[in-house]
This record gives structure tokens, C-alpha cells and sequence, in this order.
């Protein structure tokens, strides 16, 4: 194999259409994204429609932009990486299809990635250092996981949600206080305004033994505070709302990753996803790791969103394993971490 291997990555499988070329894996040369954050606003939360349009109307410009800043040409790509799963179905199929098309006129290996596993892997691009095996805390509006990462391509999931993603639960919450969308940096920013123990929302840890989550009950918990002060003409302060919310989803998220990192006698934790951006469970996560004895890596706040960088940084190690997909391979809305399509 030649020394430096170079994907194209494409990543658009929410209201992010990315493109990134990647060198060797963990090398980024380029990583371009065009957010629809300032459409979906006025809906209050990500219109599938809207965002497949959206894709459509952006990737290749998007395309064109990625390869320009990392000076490069379509000649200079050896392997093209692309999200195929989870997601939205009809944003996946945008850059599906692309990747496709790509890879069939320049003769050259498609590569499927995990979205999820993408995100894990982000942590390779910020800390070059890094090796398998290390538990991941991957929090994002779809996914609350926590995984061990055994060795590239090799995952064992510890534990999930029963229900409601982290981040779900944010958008949820922040839309009932009237915040708007997206909900978790808003929250997050309300938050330092308020005191985080003024409302004792409760903290699920299920069985003692768990490692899964649950955040309905605690949005519930929300709304009906929200719906009884309400009710009694009691003021709201949405600064102690907000903290309060805030402290009890990252308490468990923390104990439960913690825990996890003890029962794996492992020394590193990293954490992915765009929860991980989220001020208070990077100042917790920090302490309390710290505190235990744990290395802990947490990707700069561009990796923790979506981006295809995370995708080319997976697509090198997958095409290292031999997971090459060929022009059948589809989107997988419902794709589960580990999952893998049959090697070409």
C-alpha cells in the first residue's frame, strides 16, 4: 500500500452536509461544513424534507470547496468514505449517492461509515497519540452510548438509552422553556446564569447493575414543574430551569461513564458526539476523571459536531480492516454501532 492514502469523505446523514479530505486517517487537510441550522430554526427541530433538499442543493459545492482548501484533485484521491448510517434515509441517500458516483467514475474503493462510530473516532483526529482499547462516552441528539472500543473496527456496547437520546432530551426541554432549536448549546448557555441545585429533578440510574440510560422521566419531570408553576401562578426562572436540568442529565452521563471505567479497569475515556461540546459535562467529566486516576480526551468542539473529517478518519481504518462496499451497499437509518455490510 502506498504511504499516503487519501480519502474524500462525505457526511450528511442530519442538517449538516460535510466534506473533508483525509491523510493517512488522522491527517485532515481539509474539513468543510454548511450548516442548516438557521433553516430548520422556524420548525423548531429538523424537517427531514427540508434537509434532503438542502444536501442536494449544497454537495457539490461543498465538494468543490473541500478539495480547493486541501489543494488537491479528484486524481489525488485513493478511497472515498461516506456516513451510510444511522440518520435521516433521504439525507444518507444524498451523499450515498454522490459517494457512488464518485467512486464509480474514479475507480476507486466506496468505503461505508457508522455514523456513531465516526463520532468515536474523531478522537483519533485530536489526539494523534491514541490507541484501542478505551471506553467512549458518545452523547449526541440521536445516541447515548457508551462503548468499548476494543480495537479499531472492534466495539462492545456497555450500555445505551432505554428511550430519549441526551440530546433529544435538551431540544425537548429547551423547547418548553421557549428557548428554540437546537436546544442543547442554549441550554447550556442558559444554564451558567442559573443555580443548578434550586430544583431537584430526579436522576435515573435504573438497575444497580445498568449501564443503560433514561431521560423521558426526567423530561417529564421538566414539563410538569414547567406545567404547575404554571397552574399556580408561580414564577419560572428559566436560568434555574435550565441548570437544574442541566446538572441532573450530566450527573448520570458521568457517574454512568465513570462506573463503566472501572468496571473495564481501563485508563481511557473519551467522549464524542455533539453533547460532548456541552460546558458542564466537560468541566464535570474532567473533575471527576481526574479524580479516579483516568486520561481523559475530548475532541475540540468542531470534531464534537457533525463533520466528515470523523468520516475519513473511519473510512482509512475500515478500508485498512478490508471493508470495502461495493454499489449495493444502501443507507441504514437504523444502523446499530458494530454492524458491519459484507466485504466486497
Amino acid at each position: 500500500m502506498k504511504k499516503e492514502l487519501i480519502a474524500l469523505a462525505l457526511e450528511s446523514s442530519c442538517d449538516e452536509t460535510s466534506v473533508a479530505v483525509v491523510k493517512n486517517g488522522r491527517e485532515v487537510l481539509s474539513n468543510i461544513i454548511s450548516s442548516q441550522i438557521d433553516l430548520h430554526k422556524k420548525f423548531g427541530g429538523v424537517v427531514p424534507e427540508v434537509a434532503s433538499r438542502k444536501h442536494l442543493e449544497n454537495i457539490s459545492y461543498v465538494i468543490d470547496e473541500g478539495l480547493e482548501k486541501a489543494n488537491v484533485t479528484f486524481k489525488d484521491i485513493d478511497i472515498i468514505g461516506v456516513t451510510y448510517g444511522p440518520g435521516l434515509a433521504g439525507a444518507l441517500l444524498v451523499g450515498l449517492s454522490t459517494a457512488k458516483a464518485l467512486a464509480y467514475s474514479l475507480n476507486i474503493p466506496l468505503i461505508g461509515v457508522n455514523h456513531i462510530e465516526g463520532h468515536i473516532y474523531s478522537n483519533f483526529i485530536e489526539y494523534k497519540e491514541l490507541e484501542p482499547p478505551f471506553l467512549s462516552l458518545v452523547v449526541s441528539g440521536g445516541h447515548t452510548h457508551l462503548v468499548y472500543m476494543k480495537d479499531y473496527g472492534e466495539y462492545e456496547v456497555l450500555g445505551k438509552t432505554r428511550d430519549d437520546a441526551a440530546g433529544e432530551a435538551f431540544d425537548k426541554v429547551a423547547r418548553a422553556i421557549g428557548l428554540g432549536y437546537p436546544g442543547g448549546p442554549l441550554i447550556d448557555k442558559l444554564s451558567k446564569q442559573g443555580n443548578k441545585d434550586a430544583i431537584p429533578f430526579p436522576r435515573t440510574y435504573l438497575e444497580n447493575d445498568s449501564l443503560d440510560f433514561s431521560f423521558s422521566g426526567l423530561k417529564s419531570a421538566v414539563l410538569n414543574y414547567l406545567n404547575n408553576c404554571k397552574m399556580k401562578d408561580i414564577p419560572i426562572v428559566d436560568e434555574d430551569v435550565a441548570a437544574s436540568f442541566q446538572q441532573a442529565v450530566i450527573d448520570v452521563l458521568v457517574d454512568k461513564t465513570i462506573k463503566a471505567a472501572q468496571r473495564l479497569d481501563v485508563k481511557t475515556i473519551a467522549i464524542a458526539g455533539g453533547v460532548a461540546a456541552n460546558t458542564g459535562l466537560r468541566e464535570l467529566l474532567h473533575q471527576r476523571a481526574k479524580g479516579e486516576g483516568f486520561k481523559l480526551m475530548i475532541p475540540s468542539m468542531s470534531l464534537c459536531t457533525d463533520n466528515a473529517a470523523m468520516i475519513g478518519c473511519t473510512a482509512y481504518y475500515n478500508y485498512l480492516n478490508g471493508y470495502v462496499a461495493d454499489m449495493h451497499l444502501n443507507a441504514v437509518p437504523n444502523l446499530k454501532i458494530g454492524e458491519k455490510y459484507k466485504r466486497v
